[in-house]
């Protein structure tokens, strides 16, 4: 059997992960309404975000080291399990601030599980020459996974308020279980042998080329992570300063973000596929610069006609995620495929603590430049400091050498 035939393996785990992220963009999409209805500041709204990405980054560290040691696939399986209980907690009892926190963060906690055990299992399916296309359309499942869950709720928020939104998404993660059982059910969980005992510290010092795609990566997810967070509650200030009430605004901003993730999927497809052929480093320059730009010139355009708006979205959410693919895919061809979940475990807590800390500046910015303002005017400084990650990204894909 041809390892790189996808047959219904593929479309069966990207459809798997679409649903088990239903989930994932609800808290974003809600944020206009949840201000308001659980009396937070922005930099409270920040931190419900920010302690997603934290757990988060636990998980990830977690299931990528678990996944060397115990295989991917037990890994990816059990922690689709675990996505589907917490994802019902938060639906179901996340109802203030303090408990939207809590709730949130758990519901994190095990998604970790089903983003690096899914490298691993697509690095050990696909050769160097399709690797980079594969992983693409990976990280574009969790783009389209966003996509819905933002649709889902932007629905849910016309029809019936918030506590809907969260049920809603929290009962479509366990449909995506069954369905990723039901793709890896005949794929073997191999656990790669290591060639030799070197500490995974050790490893890296001797790697500069790992060193520098997991510094990019970082970068990188400093100003994905911010902007994610932050974007759908930007989209509902630029309506409402035209006149719409809070929960038209919280609606129409959940629908427009949901648009713009799913150009992020065929940044994700298109520009892994670009890199098989032109080169990773090449690919990372390009995208990396075009975010930074971006980020310096969106939050500017808050009372910009909704077209001018979009298309400046559009390009953002492009050039944003654009990168992923071709990060992963240049770290899994760096490392020995024994020691890539320790790798991957590193990168994930240096990734997504930037990305968990970056939704926090974000609201002591917005908070800072907007004093007494019910509804911000003031987004263009915020999205600055998320330009930062853009320019250090860029600046690190610089120094590889292909």
């Amino acid at each position: 059997m041809n390892r790189n035939a996808p047959g219904r393996w593929l479309p069966l785990i990207f459809t798997a992960r679409v649903l088990m992220y239903a989930n994932y963009m609800v808290y974003a999409a809600c944020l206009p309404v949840l201000i308001h209805e659980w009396g937070m500041s922005a930099t409270q709204a920040g931190t419900v975000a920010s302690g997603f990405m934290a757990a988060y980054a636990v998980s990830l560290f977690f299931a990528s080291w678990l996944s060397d040691h115990i295989g991917a696939r037990r890994v990816f399986l059990y922690s689709a399990a675990l996505s589907a209980v917490f994802a019902l907690g938060f639906a179901f009892f996340a109802r203030s601030y303090l408990t939207g926190l809590v709730f949130y963060a758990l519901a994190a906690s095990a998604q970790g599980g089903l983003y690096t055990p899914a490298i691993m299992l697509f690095s050990a399916r696909y050769d160097r020459q399709r690797r980079g296309g594969a992983v693409g359309y990976l990280i574009a499942s969790t783009s389209v996974g966003y996509a819905f869950s933002l649709a889902v709720s932007g629905l849910c928020l016309e029809l019936a308020g918030y506590r809907t939104a969260f049920v809603v998404t929290g009962l479509l993660p366990t449909l995506g279980m069954l369905m990723a059982w039901l793709a890896l059910r005949g794929t073997p969980n191999v656990v790669h042998p290591r060639p030799r005992e070197t500490h995974i510290i050790r490893l890296l010092k001797s790697n500069r080329r790992a060193r520098s795609l997991m510094a990019g990566y970082t970068a990188h997810c400093w100003e994905l992570l911010g902007m994610w967070s932050w974007t759908p509650a930007f989209f509902a200030a630029s309506f409402a300063l035209s006149g719409w009430s809070i929960g038209e605004t919280a609606q129409l901003g959940a629908y427009l973000t949901a648009a713009i993730h799913l150009t992020g999927s065929l940044a994700s497809a298109t520009m892994g596929r670009l890199s098989d052929s032109w080169g990773r480093r090449r690919v990372l320059i390009v995208v990396a610069a075009a975010g930074a730009c971006c980020s310096f010139a969106i939050g500017w355009l808050i009372t910009a006609p909704v077209y001018i708006l979009a298309t400046m979205g559009l390009l953002y959410y492009f050039t944003a995620i654009g990168d992923s693919p071709v990060l992963s895919t240049a770290l899994s061809e760096s490392v020995e495929p024994g020691y890539l979940g320790s790798v991957l475990a590193i990168r994930a807590v240096l990734g997504f603590g930037a990305g968990a800390v970056a939704p926090v500046v974000f609201g002591a910015v917005l908070d800072w430049t907007n004093p007494a303002e019910v509804v911000a005017r003031q987004w263009g400084w915020a999205f600055m400091i998320l330009g930062l990650g853009g320019v250090l990204a860029t600046w690190y894909a610089y120094r590889l050498r292909d």
